[in-house]
Order: structure tokens, then C-alpha cells, then sequence
């Protein structure tokens, strides 16, 4: 999941978290807003109350204390002002047939769904009734008694929801929205370090980021700067040790050639002159037996200097350096198809211009086609295998070697071997910054090698 959307999903979370505790709040603000509506309700009444039995009792002196009030007078328009809506007041004492004096409730709220009336008394309590005297001096003067409407009470806790809830969740969208492109502009520069790891995955090593704003941005640029340049000189730093290594290794090869050459060849050159001496000797005498044994021995020796001259081939510098890398093959496929009869058929394919390619890449590139070649040969049931060899001319100047057979064979396996063959081409492909692939092919596998020129 991309980090964006997951810092999204988190605020959303977050929105929805505080959005909850906003209407659980509301909730208990609307529920509890009704008892100091009743709570001021008592006071301003009560209040009231006061003022109207001290003026009954200096116009009525002569009049009982505790007769002065309720008068008629109180149950007015005015005292139904001071009631909020949702709430009754009553007198107490209270006289006969008098009925609390309500305040307006009908169409201060929505009426609320069954689930929230029967839900927020149960959490929240009941609302209790507040009680005033009308004089704290004149205990005689009685009390002011306001009662809350708990339906009432339930409609404007529900109508107070509705309204914060509508705010809130515009918030809410506004925030999301604005936070999400926040967000998006601010992790808009990690593309550029994705890109730029993604060129190294693919060889380019050194990659100019451009300069960030943030601070953990602007590190992690720099720190992928490090890691590409750090990687090119160790890339530098092996290839031209491989290519040391292959250097030393071929002027051991030249110099084990040249022992075998001088040992080797020699002594089987004796063992065949002593071979051929003695069937002559032996022909003389008309001994048969040992005739037929020195001409055994020459046989054998004249197929060790066959191998011998196999191997020598394989060890001595190669042809490109002498003839050039299109001769090279050729005389390669020839000596190959000249071995046996029996050999699959191999078809040399050449495209390009070939004729100036020498030194390090014609080497390599014949090496590659040799051990492919080599491998198909003797590890494969191939009837047919073809080496197709092209210069890619143009900007990217490179050499395309493609060996590919009808045997059969498992690509993923061959590709994972550790053979001295494949292990060996592998580094001089590396060596001349190329690239070396294993794929099946249609009835078989191909082997691919791609030689940068300009290397």
C-alpha cells in the first residue's frame, strides 16, 4: 500500500476518532444544557417573585406575610419570559386547581429516533428539579419550583447533535481534503529518490537529485548520492580486478602451453618414434604379437596428441588476437563441424561490421561463443545450434552473441550453475561491462552475452 494512502487512511481514522468524541461531548452538553436552563429558570423567576412581595408588602402592610404572594398578578406574559422552553414553574405553596406555568416546548427540536430517547437517559441520568425561595430574608414568602421536560429535554440534546455533527463533518471533509494534499505535494519528492534507486537497480549509478525542502528528504537524497557513487567505484574497482585476474589467468594458460608443448609433446613425439621402431623391428622378425602392440601404442599416442593439440588450442592466446574476431569464429565453427561426422549441425550467422573488432572485446566475445558452444556440444542432445553474432551499431555501440540449441534442458537450473564455464564467461562479460543471460529457448536454451564496444 503507498504511503500516502496509508497517511490518509490514518488521518481519516484520526477524523472519525475526534469526530466521535465531538458527539459524544455534544451529546452531553445538549442533555446538560436543560438543567441550567431550569436552574436560571428558578432564579429569574424566583427573582421575580422577590421583587413583586416586597412591593405587595409596602403597599399592604396590614396584610398576613404569608398571603402576599402568589397574586394573580405573577401567571403573566412577562414571567413566561423568564421561563426557558421545555421547563414549568409552580408556587409552593401552591394554592387549589393552580397548574405549573410551562415554558415553550413544542418546535425546539427534531423529534429524536426511539434508540437515542431510550439510550441517553439510561447513560446520562435524569434531570432533577430545582428549587428557589422567592426572598432568602422571608422564609413566609415561599418557593419557586422548576420542573425540566425530559422529552424536551431529549429533542434539544438531539437537534444540538444534528447541528454539530453537520459542522463537524464538513470539518471533518475539509481537513481530510486539505491534509491529503498536504501530504501528497509534501511525499511528491520521494518519487524522484524511487526513480533514481530504480536506475541504479538497472546499472546507472551516479544520479543528481535535485534539492528537497524537508530535511529527512534532503537526507535520504543525499545518502542515495552516497550509496550510487559508492557502488559505481566498487563496480570500477571489480571489473578491473577481473579483468586482472583474467589477464593473469590467460598468461598462466600461455605458460602451461607451453609446457605441455615442450614436455608433453615431445615425449609423445618419442613414445611414437620408439612406437614406430619397434613394429618395423618386429615386422623384420616376423613377430606379430609385438608388431601389433607398438602399432596399439602409436595409436594411442597419435589420440593423445590430438587432445594434446585440443587442449593447447583452448590454452594458447586465442585467434581474435592474431586474425581478427570473424575469422576467429569461422575457424572455430570449422574445427568444430571438421571433428566428427556425427557432430549436430552448426550454423554461423555474422551481421555487421566485424572487421576492426579486436583486442579485449573480440576476445571475450570468442571465448563466450567457444564455451557455448563447448557446453552445447557435450552437454546437450542437440541436432542443430546455431551462433548468431551482430554489431549493434548506432549510439550503442555493443556486440550481440546468441548461442542457442534444440536439446532441451532446465534454463533456470543452468542459469543458477557454478561451473568453472559459465563462471568464467560470466566474469568477462562482467569484466567488459556487458551482460550475460540464460533463457529457454523454443526446443531448447540461448545464451546471450551483450559486449559494450566502447568499454
Amino acid at each position: 500500500m503507498r504511503l500516502v494512502l496509508q497517511l490518509v487512511a490514518r488521518l481519516l481514522l484520526i477524523v472519525a476518532l475526534c469526530l466521535g468524541a465531538a458527539t459524544v461531548w455534544a451529546t452531553f452538553d445538549a442533555y446538560r444544557s436543560v438543567d441550567r436552563a431550569t436552574a436560571a429558570s428558578a432564579q429569574r423567576v424566583a427573582q421575580a417573585l422577590q421583587a413583586l412581595y416586597w412591593h405587595e408588602l409596602l403597599l399592604r402592610s396590614s396584610r398576613m406575610r404569608e398571603h402576599l404572594v402568589p397574586v394573580p398578578e405573577w401567571r403573566t406574559l412577562e414571567t413566561m419570559k423568564l421561563i426557558s422552553p421545555g421547563v414549568c414553574v409552580e408556587f409552593q405553596p401552591a394554592t387549589a386547581f393552580e397548574r405549573p406555568l410551562c415554558g415553550q416546548s413544542q418546535g425546539i427540536g427534531s423529534t429524536p429516533p426511539r434508540w437515542f430517547a431510550s439510550i441517553v437517559p439510561t447513560f446520562l441520568g435524569s434531570h432533577a428539579e430545582v428549587v428557589r425561595p422567592v426572598s432568602p430574608r422571608a422564609a413566609a414568602a415561599g418557593t419557586v419550583v422548576a420542573t425540566p421536560d425530559e422529552a424536551a429535554a431529549i429533542s434539544l440534546a438531539w437537534e444540538y447533535i444534528l447541528n454539530v455533527i453537520d459542522v463537524a463533518l464538513l470539518m471533518a471533509a475539509a481537513i481530510a481534503l486539505l491534509a491529503s494534499l498536504a501530504i501528497a505535494h509534501t511525499l511528491a519528492p520521494a518519487r524522484a529518490i524511487v526513480t533514481a534507486l530504480q536506475r541504479m537497480a538497472r546499472g546507472q549509478y551516479r544520479t543528481k537529485l535535485p534539492r528537497f525542502r524537508s530535511m529527512e528528504l534532503e537526507m535520504i537524497g543525499g545518502a542515495v548520492e552516497k550509496l550510487g557513487s559508492r557502488l559505481e567505484e566498487s563496480v570500477e574497482q571489480r571489473a578491473a580486478l577481473t579483468r586482472r585476474l583474467i589477464e593473469i589467468r590467460d598468461d598462466e594458460r600461455r605458460a602451461l602451453a607451453r609446457e605441455l608443448h615442450d614436455e608433453f609433446g615431445q615425449n609423445l613425439s618419442a613414445i611414437l618414434a620408439f612406437a614406430n621402431t619397434i613394429e618395423t623391428a618386429s615386422t623384420k622378425d616376423k613377430d606379430n604379437g609385438i608388431a601389433q602392440d607398438a602399432r596399439m601404442i602409436s595409436q594411442a599416442t597419435h589420440h593423445l596428441m590430438a587432445s594434446l593439440r585440443d587442449a593447447l588450442k583452448r590454452l594458447r592466446n586465442p585467434l581474435p588476437e592474431e586474425f581478427g574476431l570473424e575469422a576467429s569464429l569461422v575457424n572455430l565453427v570449422d574445427s568444430w563441424r571438421s571433428q566428427s561426422a556425427t557432430q549436430p549441425t552448426i550454423q554461423l550467422d555474422l551481421k555487421g561490421d566485424l572487421t576492426d573488432i579486436r583486442g579485449a572485446a573480440a576476445t571475450t566475445a570468442y571465448r563466450v561463443a567457444q564455451e557455448c558452444l563447448t557446453n552445447a556440444l557435450r552437454h546437450g542432445a542437440a541436432r542443430e545450434i546455431s551462433l548468431h553474432v551482430e554489431r549493434c551499431a548506432g549510439g550503442d555501440d555493443a556486440l550481440l552473441i546468441r548461442v542457442e540449441d534444440d536439446g532441451g534442458g532446465d534454463a533456470a537450473r543452468v542459469a543458477r550453475s557454478t561451473g568453472f564455464g559459465l563462471t568464467g564467461i560470466r566474469e568477462r562479460v562482467a569484466a567488459a561491462g556487458g551482460s550475460l543471460s540464460i533463457l529457454p529457448a523454443s526446443r531448447g536454451l540461448s545464451v546471450a552475452a551483450t559486449i559494450p564496444l566502447a568499454a
